[in-house]
């Protein structure tokens, strides 16, 4: 397993729609190790391929509930409606209040090939919709007015060493 790089900002791979994975191969699978593994180290909760600079349709997620990794995931319904704060790992520093289905059925293929459906709610609900659109091309900043997006500071922070005596 390897930690990848995190692409942001304007990095022109964040707009391509992610190609269908037509094989699963021991790269696929070293992928959602490696993606995972940068999800992780990111404190982050979801991530999709292309933010690594891999335009497949490959996504992990990890709301709290234990890891879930789903290759050409496609949501099949959604209902109800939630508004919440969100950020992205590809978009350091920003963030903003998106509208999004409280409640998606999504269905993907496993590391094994094996066919997965499930209802998904709250949090994870946002975060399947928010990973899957990455695989389009498509940012949380794409729901927001300019004057939405709430750019968070940096803070400067002095290092002050003491001398011992």
């Amino acid at each position: 397993m390897a930690i990848r790089i995190i692409r942001t900002g304007n990095d022109p791979v964040l707009r391509q729609i992610a190609k269908p994975v037509t094989k699963i191969t021991p790269a696929i699978e070293k992928l959602l190790d490696d993606m995972a593994e940068t999800m992780y180290d990111a404190d982050g909760i979801g991530l999709a391929a292309v933010q690594i600079g891999v335009p497949k349709r490959v996504i992990v997620m990890d709301v709290g509930e234990g890891l879930i990794e789903l290759i050409n995931p496609e949501i099949l319904s959604k209902s109800g409606e939630q508004t919440g704060m969100e950020a992205c790992l590809s978009l350091p520093g920003m963030r903003g209040e998106v509208t999004r289905a409280q409640h998606v059925t999504v269905r993907g293929l496993n590391r094994k090939g094996e066919t997965v459906e499930f209802a998904a709610s709250d949090l994870l609900a946002r975060c399947v919709q928010h990973e899957v659109d990455h695989l389009n091309g498509i940012l949380f900043i794409d729901y927001l007015r300019p004057d939405q997006i709430i750019y968070e500071q940096k803070e400067a922070r002095a290092v002050r060493g003491t001398r011992g005596s």
